[in-house]
């Protein structure tokens, strides 16, 4: 924690003598979590425990029945390409996103309950 405390305190000082801002939440704590919105409006979702058959194109049907999905992601193994059983919608509006939520979590989609909530990152971005 001292660590992190330290090396988050140096990128400070950097930036003050550079003239250079930090990045709009750089200080998180390092369990720290934030949620994954744009400034535009664009909110980012969690879609979890996905069937390991289910498409990027499936998922993002399931998600356009609430509002205009962006784009669509499912995270694959890289190693066989196979999915890892997760993804990410990103929405344009953040009540779409939020209706999309109430609708679809614990909802059975090819047999398996999916989990949908607001995507969060952990301080150190992926």
């Amino acid at each position: 924690m001292v660590l992190v405390s330290a090396f988050s305190l140096a990128w400070f000082i950097v930036g003050v003598i550079t003239g250079c801002a930090l990045p709009k939440g750089a200080f998180f704590g390092l369990f720290g979590r934030r949620v994954r919105s744009r400034e535009n409006g664009q909110v980012e979702l969690y879609v979890g425990n996905l069937s390991y058959d289910m498409t990027e194109k499936e998922m993002v049907k399931a998600f356009e029945a609430y509002g205009r999905v962006i784009q669509g992601r499912i995270i694959q193994n890289r190693f066989n390409g196979k999915s890892k059983g997760y993804g990410f919608v990103e929405m344009a509006d953040r009540q779409e996103a939020l209706n999309a939520i109430r609708a679809l979590n614990g909802k059975e989609i090819k047999g398996r309950r999916i989990v949908v909530n607001e995507a969060k990152s952990s301080a150190r971005e992926r």
